[in-house]
């Protein structure tokens, strides 16, 4: 259904070191992204960032990317705060299980380009539990976000024009990669697609 799937995004190139989950970096300001839905993906585009320090917190390790009772405990706590904020439940959780989803890609993409070329592997390994407390405040401002941007999210044309905007310019000025240019486009899926009212 995604417009932003279907817009061809520019190739661009991304640093293939993570970023440091305590520290604020101004190149994944969500401003920087224009339109009604520019914070939202720059939100997104952070979220998907900091799947890289979880990839580095568990490469090496024998920590498996996926991590189901996590996973629910995240869910579980969207589908409350959701109730509380008045968004659909059912639709808020659908776009953090695409979160998920897409942070997941990322981790693979990571694993196996570490594997396959060791001289790029992560040399330090980020607290995972430092990464997870910058995951929630991550999901608190999604949420927040997807509440205000119920009234463009609910035309389904112009929802579709503005995220291809927002995720065409949040490639460019993060200079997503080929890896994260996909996990953006799966990010995004549900932005559209089940208006959250």
């Amino acid at each position: 259904m995604l417009a932003a799937a279907q817009v061809p995004l520019p190739q661009a190139d991304a640093a293939n070191a993570p970023m440091d989950a305590d520290s604020s970096n101004d190149a994944l300001d969500p401003d920087r992204s224009p339109g009604g839905l520019g914070q939202l993906t720059g939100l997104v585009i952070q979220r998907l960032r900091v799947s890289d320090d979880v990839a580095a917190s568990k490469f090496g390790t024998g920590s498996p990317i996926d991590d189901p009772a996590r996973e629910q405990q995240v869910l579980e706590q969207v589908r409350s705060r959701a109730g509380e904020l008045g968004l659909d439940p059912v639709s808020a959780t659908a776009f953090f299980q695409d979160q998920i989803t897409a942070s997941k890609l990322v981790q693979e993409g990571l694993f196996a380009r570490w594997s396959a070329h060791p001289g790029e592997a992560p040399t330090t390994r980020p607290d995972l539990g430092r990464i997870r407390t910058r995951l929630d405040q991550l999901t608190a401002d999604l949420l927040r976000e997807l509440k205000a941007t119920v009234g463009v999210r609910d035309e389904p044309t112009a929802c579709a024009v503005q995220l291809a905007v927002a995720a065409g310019s949040g490639t460019v000025l993060e200079r997503l990669d080929a890896l994260h240019r996909q996990a953006l486009r799966r990010a995004v899926h549900s932005v559209c697609a089940a208006p959250m009212t």
